[in-house]
């Protein structure tokens, strides 16, 4: 039996704002290779701690045959734009068009402490800052009009209240 499940709105969580890392043990990459489990089983392309129920900064992005790993990100820079479909593990079947930034430079640790720079463009910025928003309590629909994150809230709800 699995440790963690994905966790879909409307779950509090999603909503909370997350505690940076500042222990970096087995116990962290345990999270990590559960978390990535999870993800490849869900064909996610990321997954942020607060899906899984974790109050942490920690995402991963799996592309391109490689797992990034950020724990405590920063956003350095952004410019461009681009826009394009989006889905998210805790709205399954939900997707919408999004503006972001087409070029990112990220700041974060990886798995075993390192500070690393990482610049991303395209799927991969747009992937990276998905998660991100996760980490600070946003969600994919906070990026949709209102007519749009109503109807789907509702659908969500019922959802929630059909599972139970």
């Amino acid at each position: 039996m699995k440790k963690f499940l994905i966790r879909t709105y409307p779950d509090p969580v999603l909503r909370k704002e997350t505690e940076a890392i500042d222990l970096f043990d087995s116990k962290l990459m345990d999270l990590i290779e559960e978390m990535k489990v999870i993800m490849l089983e869900s064909d996610g392309v990321g997954l942020a701690a607060p899906q899984v129920g974790v109050s942490k900064k920690l995402a991963i992005v799996y592309y391109d045959e490689t797992l990034y790993v950020l724990i405590n990100p920063i956003l350095l820079k952004a410019d461009g734009e681009q826009v394009s479909e989006e889905g998210c593990l805790s709205f399954p079947g939900i997707f919408g068009n999004v503006l972001r930034p087409r070029h990112v430079v990220i700041e974060a640790y990886n798995e075993h402490g390192e500070k690393l720079t990482i610049e991303a463009e395209d799927f991969l910025a747009r992937a990276f800052l998905h998660e991100m928003d996760h980490l600070e309590g946003r969600l994919l629909i906070d990026h949709f009009s209102p007519l749009k994150k109503n109807i789907i809230r509702k659908r969500m709800r019922q959802h929630a209240k059909d599972e139970r």
